[in-house]
Order: C-alpha cells, then structure tokens, then sequence
C-alpha cells in the first residue's frame, strides 16, 4: 500500500494511542510535583525536558547526565536484549545532545541467576560496540520481580549543546535512521542496526550529532525513542511548545516494514532535528549519510502547537497540543 493510500485518520489515532507514547504520560505527574527542585545548586543550564541534563562544569564543557529504565515488555521478551539496549538508548541520548558519552553505570534487579546473566551479557557487549565502560552499579537479588536501569555521563562543549527546545516556525525538520537492519526477532518493535554494524560504524554515526552541534545547524534534536518515529517528532514540538507537519512519504524507511509498523519501531539510530533552512538541512543531511544513515527533509515547524501528517494529498493531526500531551513539559527555561 502507497502512503496516499493510507487511512491517515485511522494510523494519526493508532500512533496517538500507541503504548510507546502513552506511558510517557506519567512523566507530567512526577516533573509538576518535583517543580524547580532542578535549579537547587546552581549548576542546571537544563532539567527535565531533555534527552539529557546539563550541568555547568567549567569554562569549556557541560556535563550531560541521564537514565533510562528498561521496558519490562522488552525484559521479560529477551533480557540479553535488554542489556544491550540499556547500553545503546543511553548512548543515543547523549549523542542526541550533540555529546560524548563518558561512563555508565546500573541498577539491576532479579532473584534469577539466567536472568542476571543475560543482563549483564547484553550490558557487557553494549559497553564492547559502543566504547563507554560501565564502571559501577547497585544488584537488588531479592526483588519480586526483574527490572534494569542505566545511568550515563557525557560531556559536551559550550555553544555545542543540541537541546529538544529550541524549534520554531518556518524551520525545516529532518530525521536521520540508519534503515539497513532487521526487525529483531523477539522484540518486533525493536529494529536492530547496531549489532550488525562494527563497533567503528555505530560510533561514527553517533559523533554525527557532534558534528551537527559543533558546526550549530540544528536549532532542536531528540532520539527516536519508545514512542516511535512520529511520537518523537511530537515530544520535540511539544517541548519546543510549536507545531509542525510531517510527510509521510518522505521518511527514511526500511524495505518490507509496513509503515504503520515502522512509525512505531525503536531504530537502533535515528534522530530528528530542526534547522532554520533548508541549506542547514542538507548539510545534516550530508553528515548523516557519510555515516550510513539515511536522512532527509520530511517537513516543517508551523505556530500550531498541532503536529500533523500528510500523505502528499491530505493531512490529519495527530497531537493537538492545545490539549494533549506527550510529556506534557513545554519550553523549560534555559538558565
């Protein structure tokens, strides 16, 4: 089926409705009751509301610090995968922020021996392909149930930083993937890139967003992450507290995933960004690909507050930002 054959009602309420995007929601909750709480020390340049904290450091650099918590489907799925992925979400969100990744550390939980090892297996060759050691962590052996988490560090120069916030109208939006990989065989919402590729290929293609924030082309970066390809471009909109309109057809896509499907997929690497031209644009786009990561321009940022998607012919919205939310954090204050 041609993406102008789509039903694009029908995929706009299936992606908003869609698990990757509604467990974000609870993060709304938990960053109202924390309130200012980030800005105590004075050290916060940015809080909640990015891939990252960042965090003054000295005359040259910031501090990025992070934590991503594993999804328990995904665990209980394959947890030699969870490991790894633990490793590899956790670097993605450092490079998103223009960033390189220092060292990691864990909280791994289970009463099972095979489960433990598989974790700390994934863990382990995740700290191998990517080049950041783990250098610590905390085991609850008795827990009821399994569970992993992993915290990172990451330094980033001044006037290098590449924050989600900073979208406005009439920039041109961009999303990079690397689509040569597989659909991963216990985890269909997971597509895998990375294992396939050296240690030396997945590395260059993160130092691409290092490339991108040192030469200031974007004004906003994200990850894709859980919520998938078009639920990622949202929580940039959201947070940068605009809107904006998405091709469909423009987006780098792997042959033989049906698109539904693959607007909802976790890709190993994949970014989105704003640019404030089209000739900014194409240079991301010319880093990206000498990476092997295929990009392209797919839209533009509108004074909506709606993120919309559009099959050439038509288009729907999907986040009404008037009045849902994502994560519901919208333009935190850069201090």
């Amino acid at each position: 089926m041609q993406e102008n054959e789509i039903d694009l009602e029908h995929l706009a309420e299936s992606l908003r409705d869609f698990e990757g995007v509604q467990r974000k929601k609870p993060i709304y909750d938990v960053t109202r009751l924390f309130g200012e709480t980030e800005s105590v020390g004075g050290r916060t340049v940015m809080g909640f509301g990015d891939d990252a904290a960042v965090l003054e450091l000295d005359d040259e650099c910031y501090v990025l610090l992070a934590i991503d918590g594993i999804w328990g489907r995904l665990l209980d799925a394959d947890p030699w995968w969870a490991g790894y992925c633990a490793v590899l979400v956790n670097v993605n969100d450092i490079a998103a922020m223009g960033g390189m990744p220092v060292a990691m550390v864990n909280m791994t939980a289970t009463q099972s021996r095979n489960v433990c090892e598989e974790l700390v297996r994934g863990m382990r060759d995740g700290v191998r392909k990517f080049g950041v050691p783990m250098v610590g962590g905390h085991m609850h052996p008795d827990t009821p149930y399994d569970a992993l988490d992993v915290a990172i560090v990451g330094v980033v120069k001044k006037g290098c930083v590449l924050l989600s916030n900073g979208a406005k109208p009439g920039d041109v939006l961009v999303i990079g993937i690397d689509v040569h990989g597989r659909v991963y065989p216990k985890f269909p919402l997971a597509w895998d890139s990375t294992t396939l590729r050296s240690s030396a290929e997945v590395r260059k293609q993160r130092l691409t967003m290092v490339e991108i924030g040192e030469k200031c082309l974007a004004t906003a970066a994200k990850d894709i992450s859980n919520p998938g390809t078009i639920g990622s471009v949202g929580m940039l909109l959201e947070t940068s507290d605009v809107g904006g309109v998405v091709d469909l057809r423009a987006i780098p896509r792997a042959e033989g995933v049906p698109l539904e499907h693959w607007l909802k997929m976790y890709p190993g690497t994949g970014f989105v960004l704003s640019t404030e031209s089209e000739s900014a644009a194409k240079k991301c786009i010319e880093i990206f690909e000498a990476a092997d990561v295929n990009a392209a321009i797919v839209g533009e940022v509108d004074s909506s507050r709606k993120l919309k998607i559009s099959n050439g012919n038509d288009e729907t919205t999907v986040f009404d930002f008037n009045k849902d939310i994502i994560t519901g954090i919208r333009k935190p204050a850069r201090r």
